[in-house]
């Protein structure tokens, strides 16, 4: 078996598995650290003829990472794609399942059983937290519904202010945001990495959180430390002056 990962979280999830089964990978694959495989680019705009020259048995795909028109290529050159697409955390535990099991793992790994015990019971505060997400600005851009880490925040006592908005990442306006009078920013370092001078300075006087990226949205071998990483996180609300 033959496996190239487009998507950072899968990438760690298969080499911590099965690691002599990955031969590619993005250069945003960070994780484990020291990984050596050759590298074809980035999620969103991968260099197909790398990918291909390393003939992979299966190429690893997620909706939101990757484009559909790569998917469609890749298919086309006669490659099996696994495409994962969880909006929950039980989602992802299940798919991560799935997926080992297609690229050839025997059972189901102990970080896996780990990230499920962790997500049976995940710690919580007494009263849940009204709070907006921003994962962009300029434009500002937050988390809305029926996505991964929304689900992640909503298991850790965090209300999602735009959890029932129509669209997964709306894009309101400041004073907008504002007007929620959210009881918590949350801001997570990726894809946009938040710093005190353009995250918490657009919210004075509210509490704001910086939060693992990786531990919100990576569904692989960070799900097992998620809850307690995130929870711990959170109890460290700050307050910008002002």
């Amino acid at each position: 078996m033959r496996v190239v990962s487009l998507v950072p979280s899968l990438t760690e999830a298969v080499a911590v598995t099965l690691p002599g089964v990955l031969v590619g990978a993005t250069d945003w694959c960070t994780h484990p650290a020291g990984l050596t495989v050759t590298r074809v680019g980035g999620s969103k705009y991968p260099d197909l003829d790398r990918v291909l020259a390393l003939r992979p048995d299966v190429v690893l795909l997620n909706v939101e990472e990757n484009r559909r028109e790569d998917a469609d290529a890749l298919a086309a050159a006669g490659v099996p794609v696994h495409v994962t697409y969880p909006r929950t955390v039980p989602q992802a535990l299940t798919e991560l399942g799935e997926l080992l099991a297609a690229v050839g793992a025997s059972g189901e790994p102990e970080w896996l059983a780990a990230a499920r015990r962790a997500w049976a019971d995940p710690p919580t505060p007494a009263e849940p937290r009204r709070a907006v997400v921003p994962v962009w600005r300029r434009p500002w851009v937050v988390l809305g519904g029926d996505t991964f880490a929304g689900d992640v925040l909503h298991r850790l006592g965090v209300r999602n202010l735009y959890a029932d908005h129509p669209e997964r990442y709306p894009r309101p306006g400041l004073d907008e945001l504002r007007d929620h009078r959210p009881d918590l920013v949350v801001l997570p370092d990726e894809p946009y990495r938040f710093t005190a001078e353009d995250g918490p300075d657009a919210f004075p006087g509210v509490p704001y959180a910086f939060l693992s990226g990786r531990h919100l949205t990576w569904y692989g071998p960070s799900l097992a430390e998620a809850p307690t990483v995130l929870a711990a996180q959170l109890g460290r609300r700050l307050t910008y002056p002002g």
